[in-house]
């Protein structure tokens, strides 16, 4: 029999595409890659990092090999000590079943993990109270909402998305696409229109 997925409020930082495929096998929660150490050099990832934040704590795991230790070091050099819930998976010897060799160090990354093994490991941080609240994965903001509020589509709408994701601690420079995802990221929809309400009524001031 299958399990439920365990709802986790918190977003959940982890290296790669497969990690994340991994883990939406097991938990309801938004994640959120690194790209490996695509991190180190992704100013844009690293904005968003931040703002998640500056509004909750966040879970960061790693591969326990020595890649995954700089990812996390990185990871958590950038935020702050007290937002940040550290979790690890065993140093468990094998290979992942898509991968025709063992890794540098030969040891399971993430995705290899046992479920039940997943499943110990996130049922202490599930919470359905508030969940709605802070998880956004059905958040219903689009391409659409963007060009209605004047985000894209006319000259302006770069140096708006600049002006308005400095409120959320967003870098100036976003394409449209990076914008939006932060966004989804960062607000449900309630909270962005609100947001846009003040944004526009600040500037007619």
């Amino acid at each position: 029999m299958k399990r439920e997925r365990i709802k986790i409020p918190y977003p959940v930082i982890v290296e790669g595409k497969y990690d994340r495929l991994r883990l939406s096998s097991v938990i309801d929660a938004k994640i959120i890659t690194t790209d490996g150490f695509g991190i180190f050099k992704n100013n844009e990832k690293r904005a968003l990092l931040r703002a998640l934040a500056a509004k909750t704590p966040v879970i960061v795991l790693t591969d326990p090999d020595g890649a995954g230790g700089v990812i996390r070091s990185h990871v958590s050099g950038i935020l702050p000590p007290e937002k940040i819930i550290r979790l690890y998976v065993p140093r468990i010897n094998g290979k992942e079943k898509r991968k025709s060799a063992p890794s540098a160090e030969g040891v399971l990354g993430v995705e290899g993990m046992e479920t039940d093994l997943l499943y110990d490991l996130f049922m202490p941080y599930s919470a359905e109270k508030d969940y709605a609240v802070v998880h956004n994965a059905d958040n219903p903001l689009s391409a659409a909402d963007l060009f209605r509020d004047g985000f894209t589509g006319i000259p302006e709408s770069s140096a708006r998305r600049d002006v308005f994701g400095s409120r959320f601690g967003l870098p100036s420079g976003m394409n449209a696409k990076a914008f939006l995802s932060a966004l989804r990221f960062l607000l449900t929809y309630d909270e962005y229109l609100s947001a846009v309400r003040d944004f526009y009524a600040d500037d007619n001031r």
